[in-house]
């Protein structure tokens, strides 16, 4: 009983002046938690977007295997013979079909080249296509839709309808009639065939996180405040609605490795002597039963690549995603 009567005088005697001393202190130590409350950053200062998916990613499983698996793949599709040391163009007919050897584990092929060589460096071509193509559409289906979006009207209608147009247009069949006269041997008419059908799913997301982000109070703000049309899209909106874009992209990747492995597949995309994934399964499909081993391992390379992608977009889109909190 002293001590509490002795506590209370002290805090008495402080008055109010002693009290907000109190709090400032208190308000000070809080300021200077490495980690502050919840919700916030070094210093109290509140986490962006960005900080804590980035905080969530790192402590996902999935993104971590993902991430590997991709950059081991983009080393070895940028330098294959790290680990690949013979030429994939390079065959013996003498050895066509043959399985396992030492220095060859993964066989020879039905024109006697190393199976191994030729996955390794069929990373390359299809690293290549789904990351350029993937750039392309999001940039072009961002910039279609975000304006779309921003300005609607006569614009917004006509784009509209011409959406409706390409998601009409069935993406393999579009591929074989499109990619049939080309005799480009390169990989850049297999780009821009994607990019032309496959901006649309792009503009609808980008158009859709606009609508929504430009009725924010910020965004009103800075238009009474005068700012122009191109800094409220670039610096204002564009930050906040580039997200689902992200995501679609990342998950969407995969997808555009996997349809250039069936153009090829088909004999519309890549041609030979290129090496790809694709075209090393259809020359493999008709020797399944007697050369198994030179369908399995490109194709379960492009399985593999495809798996990774579209874990990371599945782990991206976890960590972006608000409502999955």
């Amino acid at each position: 009983m002293p001590e509490q009567y002795e506590s209370e005088g002290a805090v008495s005697s402080a008055g109010m002046g002693g009290a907000m001393d109190l709090a400032v202190t208190e308000a000070e130590t809080l300021e200077r938690t490495p980690g502050g409350p919840e919700g916030t950053g070094p210093a109290g200062k509140p986490r962006s977007l960005w900080s804590d998916a980035w905080r969530d990613l790192r402590r996902n499983p999935v993104f971590i295997i993902s991430g590997l698996v991709i950059l081991f793949l983009v080393v070895i599709s940028i330098w294959p013979s790290l680990i690949a040391s013979g030429n994939p163009l390079k065959c013996d007919l003498a050895k066509a079909q043959e399985g396992s050897q030492p220095g060859h584990p993964f066989g020879y092929d039905g024109q006697g080249c190393d199976v191994y060589t030729r996955t390794v460096y069929g990373t390359r071509i299809s690293i290549s296509v789904g990351v350029l193509a993937t750039a392309g559409i999001a940039l072009l289906g961002s910039v279609l839709g975000g304006l779309a979006g921003y300005f609607s009207g006569g614009y917004d209608s006509l784009m509209s309808r011409i959406t409706d147009i390409f998601f009409a247009i069935p993406v393999v069949l579009g591929g074989l009639v499109l990619l049939s006269v080309v005799t480009s041997n390169t990989i850049w008419p297999v780009i821009g065939f994607m990019v032309l059908l496959g901006w649309t799913q792009v503009y609808r997301i980008a158009r859709g996180s606009v609508i929504t982000a430009k009725q924010n109070d910020y965004v009103q703000a800075a238009r009474a405040l005068g700012a122009s049309d191109s800094r409220i899209l670039l610096r204002h909106i564009a930050p906040n609605a580039v997200a689902p874009v992200i995501v679609v992209a990342t998950i969407a990747l995969g997808t555009y490795i996997a349809l250039e492995a069936t153009l090829s597949y088909l004999g519309v995309g890549l041609k030979p002597p290129t090496v790809s994934w694709g075209i090393d399964i259809s020359a493999a499909s008709p020797y399944i039963r007697n050369a198994p081993h030179m369908l399995l391992w490109p194709a379960g390379a492009l399985a593999v690549t495809v798996l990774a992608f579209i874990m990371l977009g599945d782990a991206v889109r976890d960590a972006l995603d608000p409502k999955l909190r």
